[in-house]
């Protein structure tokens, strides 16, 4: 496939740092995206260096001296706005998403009330900070997860009344806030949105039964079904409220957003992820091939947001 020479005109004299690591839980991951993207971008004979993100990350951006930064971390101090406004401050362009939309995606919460507020389908939750008293739930299933973590950490799905409690313990370790959340059955589909307009949707067919870090992650624990075997009415609907979250959210380049078909073709929406995996199972990438986007034009594509 042709390069888009156009955007590699913008930034053959710039340098890029791409930036992966992090203190999350997603670390690995994000490590993953990050050597992922610097490859592409070392492929297109750019001036690119890789970025760890520590404590020190301050200081190692000044004395890299970089043009734009491109964000490849996940997770808390990636998705939840910490690093964008970081570089806001140190007035370095940045791709992707910015503060709002990544502080409002990762915090379940309050997206959940922005959907709602939208007219966008989402599962029934309640909100719980850490001590305080969590009453067990009447009617089960239910899914149980903290407020601000991405790829199910932290995350049970309940099915008895026996299994509540400690569901509730396992996801206060991971933040101080968790959300107790109605379980829908039915089909996983994502769409991702570029430039405000939706990819083609995909269906995620699980190994087990549950979408959780594994199946995410490793090779063969999950299968990518494009397009997802759904009907046209919910095809439609599908990509119309992932544009629409795009818009509310007031995102840049890409998002993804995570969906639930039912039985009676109703679509939930789950979350939105401001910054998705670039790894090789991920699902962005496998989304951008089907409309003539090979990696290096994703990452291309990508990297235009910061200009």
């Amino acid at each position: 496939m042709i390069i888009n020479s156009d955007i590699l005109a913008k930034i053959k004299n710039k340098k890029i740092g791409v930036l992966y690591g992090g203190e999350s839980y997603e670390k690995e991951v994000s490590i993953k995206s990050g050597k992922a993207v610097l490859n592409a971008l070392k492929n297109l004979h750019l001036n690119v260096c890789g970025i760890y993100v520590d404590r020190n990350i301050i200081c190692t951006i000044k004395k890299s001296k970089i043009d734009i930064a491109c964000i490849m971390l996940h997770g808390l101090m990636g998705e939840d706005g910490t690093i964008q406004g970081m570089l806001e401050l140190l007035n370095i362009p940045y791709t992707g998403c910015g503060v709002f939309a990544n502080a409002a995606s990762i915090d379940k919460d309050i997206s959940k009330k922005l959907f709602k507020c939208a007219g966008i389908l989402t599962p029934k939750w309640k909100t719980f900070k850490k001590f305080e008293l969590v009453p067990s739930v009447k009617k089960y299933p239910v899914v149980v997860k903290p407020s601000t973590q991405g790829s199910t950490i932290g995350l049970t799905v309940v099915k008895k009344t026996s299994q509540f409690s400690n569901a509730v313990k396992n996801a206060f370790k991971y933040g101080p806030e968790i959300v107790v959340e109605r379980f829908i059955k039915g089909k996983e589909i994502t769409v991702g949105v570029m430039d405000g307009k939706a990819l083609p949707i995909i269906e995620i067919v699980l190994d087990g039964d549950l979408y959780d870090f594994k199946s995410k992650y490793e090779n063969g624990g999950s299968k990518h079904i494009i397009p997802a075997r759904i009907s046209k009415k919910v095809y439609k609907t599908a990509q119309r409220y992932a544009e629409k979250i795009y818009k509310l959210f007031k995102c840049k380049a890409i998002c993804r957003v995570d969906m639930i078909v039912d039985k009676n073709d109703k679509v939930w929406v789950l979350e939105n992820n401001t910054i998705p995996g670039m790894t090789e199972t991920s699902l962005i990438p496998d989304a951008c091939k089907c409309i003539g986007y090979n990696f290096e034009n994703l990452v291309l594509k990508i990297l235009e947001s910061a200009l």
